[in-house]
C-alpha cells in the first residue's frame, strides 16, 4: 500500500500528519472499511494487555472500532478518539464508546488510562504533541502503543498498481514507489521516527519494537473490495478509482485470480515512567 512521503525522503513536503484531508476522509465508505480492513494478531492484543497495569485503553484514531472490540473481548475497557464523525458512528454501533475530535485538540476531562494505542493510525497524529499528550493521560507504568500493518502485495500486483497510480494520480502526495519496496524497508524509518519523537517528548521509558508476521490470502474480489477504504482512494472520483481496480485486478487474473499475502504487525512501545515524589 502507497505511503506518504517522509520528512527524510522529500524535505519540501508535510508529514503524513499534516494531510488532514485525507486523515478524515475515511468515514467516506465506513462499513467497506469495516468488513474488509484485516483485524490485528491476537498475539499483540495479548501482549499489550499482559503488560499494562490496569483495563483501561484509550484506542487513538479508532476508527470504525477494529482494534478496540478486540481489546474488549480480551477484557479491556476502551474509550475511543476518532475525528470522523462517520467512523465513530459505527464503531458506537458496533457497542465501542467513542468521541469525535483529534487526539491533539481532544479534552481528556481528568480521566487516565492504561495504555494508549493506536492501529494503523498514529502516523495521522502530530509525533511529538501525540506522545506528550499521551504521557499526559497514561498512569504510571501505563503503555504508549501505535501499530500497523506491514503487507507485501506480490511483484507483479505492486508494479501494477504503481504503473495505473502514477498514471491516474500523478500529483497526488504518495510514495507510489514504495508499492515495491520490501516492506520491511518502508516502514522502518517510520518506526524509527515514531521511537525519536516518543523519547523527544520524555517521560517514557526507551521504545521497543514489537513485530508479528503473520499472512493472508485474498481472491481478486476481496482485494479489489479492500483498495477503496486506502487513504490514496478514499478522495478519488469513481471513474478513476474504477481505471485503478480494473488495472489492479487484471494483473491479479494473470496470477490466477488469488494470492496470498505476507503482513508484518509492528508496534512502537514506551512504558510512562512513574513519576519522581
Amino acid at each position: 500500500m502507497p505511503t506518504l512521503p517522509s520528512e527524510e525522503a522529500r524535505p519540501s513536503e508535510p508529514e503524513p500528519h499534516r494531510h488532514r484531508e485525507t486523515a478524515e476522509s475515511f468515514g467516506t465508505d465506513a462499513e467497506r472499511y469495516d468488513r474488509t480492513r484485516p483485524r490485528y494478531p491476537d498475539a499483540l492484543v495479548g501482549r499489550i494487555v499482559a503488560g499494562i497495569p490496569g483495563p483501561d485503553v484509550l484506542d487513538v484514531g479508532c476508527g470504525t472500532g477494529i482494534a478496540a472490540r478486540q481489546f474488549q473481548a480480551a477484557g479491556c475497557r476502551v474509550l475511543g478518539v476518532e475525528p470522523d464523525a462517520r467512523m465513530a458512528e459505527l464503531a458506537r454501533r458496533s457497542g465501542v464508546e467513542a468521541e469525535v475530535a483529534t487526539f491533539e485538540a481532544w479534552d481528556p476531562a481528568g480521566r487516565g488510562f492504561d495504555a494508549v494505542v493506536a492501529g494503523t493510525a498514529w502516523h495521522w497524529v502530530d509525533p511529538v504533541a501525540g506522545a506528550t499528550k499521551a504521557g499526559q493521560v497514561l498512569r504510571p507504568g501505563g503503555l504508549l502503543a501505535p501499530f500497523w500493518h506491514v503487507p507485501q502485495l506480490p511483484p507483479d500486483v505492486a508494479k501494477a498498481a504503481v504503473a495505473v497510480c502514477e498514471r491516474v494520480m500523478p500529483d497526488a502526495p504518495f510514495n507510489w514507489a514504495a508499492m515495491t519496496a520490501p516492506a520491511s524497508e518502508t516502514y522502518r524509518k517510520q518506526l524509527t521516527r515514531v521511537a525519536d519523537r516518543v523519547r523527544q517528548a520524555g517521560g517514557f521509558s526507551d521504545p521497543e519494537q514489537w513485530r508479528f508476521d503473520w499472512e493472508r490470502s485474498y481472491t481478486r474480489d476481496e482485494w479489489l473490495e479492500q483498495m477503496p477504504t486506502q487513504g490514496a482512494f478514499t478522495r478519488l472520483p469513481p471513474d478513476k478509482l474504477a481505471e485503478v481496480l480494473d488495472y489492479v485486478g487484471a494483473a491479479i487474473d494473470a496470477m490466477g485470480g488469488t494470492f496470498t499475502m505476507p503482513y508484518a504487525t509492528v508496534a512502537v512501545t514506551a512504558t510512562r515512567r512513574r513519576r519522581r515524589r
